[in-house]
C-alpha cells in the first residue's frame, strides 16, 4: 500500500467511527394549546436506569451528549448554571434543580424552560421520557430534532462508543434539516 492510500484508509476508518446513526424520527408529541407547551420525547435505551441517571446528572457525561454543559452535578437540588455552547459562542443560563429522585425523576429549570426526565425500567433497559416545557415561542420540530440528536449521542456514550456532543450548527452535519421536516409533519 502506498502512503497516500494508507492515509485515505485511516481517514475513512476515523470518519466511520465518528459517524452517528441517528435513527428514524418518532416518539415525540406535544401537549398544551399555546404558550407554554410541552414536548414529550420518549426513547428506549439499552441500559438500566441507574446508568442512564448517571449520564443525566454527571457534568462529565453531560458534556459528551447534552445541548449544554453543567456547572455542577445535577444530583442535588439547588441553583446551578447550564451553558449553551455553539462553536465560539457561549450562553450561560440559570438553572434550578427542583426534583431529584434517583434513578427515576430529575427535574430542573433551564432558563425559562423546564426539563423533567423520567426513567422507568423497561426489560433490561430504560424507557426515558423527557418532558420539555417551553415558555417562549419556538419551533417544536426543531426542539424535537435537537433532543433526537442528543439522545442518539447519549445512546452511543452509554454503549461505550461515544460519538461526541452535537450542539448548535454541528447538528446541520447530522441530518438536522431532514429530521426537522419529519418532526414538523409529526407534531
Amino acid at each position: 500500500m502506498r502512503p497516500a492510500e494508507g492515509v485515505a484508509v485511516c481517514r475513512k476508518r476515523r470518519e466511520e467511527s465518528m459517524s452517528l446513526d441517528v435513527g428514524a424520527p418518532g416518539g415525540a408529541s406535544l401537549t398544551g394549546g399555546g404558550e407554554p407547551w410541552t414536548l414529550i420525547f420518549v426513547r428506549e435505551l439499552r441500559h438500566p436506569p441507574a446508568v442512564v441517571w448517571e449520564a443525566l446528572t454527571d457534568p462529565v457525561e453531560l458534556e459528551q451528549w447534552a445541548p449544554f454543559s453543567a456547572a455542577r452535578d445535577l444530583d442535588q437540588p439547588g441553583a446551578t448554571v447550564l451553558t449553551m455552547d455553539d462553536g465560539d459562542e457561549r450562553v450561560d443560563l440559570p438553572a434550578e434543580v427542583r426534583v431529584v429522585e434517583p434513578p427515576a425523576v430529575l427535574e430542573y429549570s433551564w432558563g425559562a424552560d423546564l426539563l423533567r426526565w423520567e426513567l422507568e425500567a423497561y426489560g433490561e433497559g430504560t424507557r426515558l421520557t423527557l418532558r420539555h416545557t417551553l415558555v417562549e415561542p419556538t419551533d417544536p420540530a426543531s426542539v424535537a430534532t435537537g433532543w433526537h440528536l442528543c439522545v442518539a449521542a447519549l445512546q452511543r456514550l452509554l454503549d461505550g462508543d461515544p460519538h461526541g456532543v452535537i450542539r448548535g450548527r454541528d447538528a446541520l452535519d447530522h441530518g438536522f434539516a431532514a429530521l426537522r421536516e419529519a418532526y414538523a409533519e409529526m407534531l
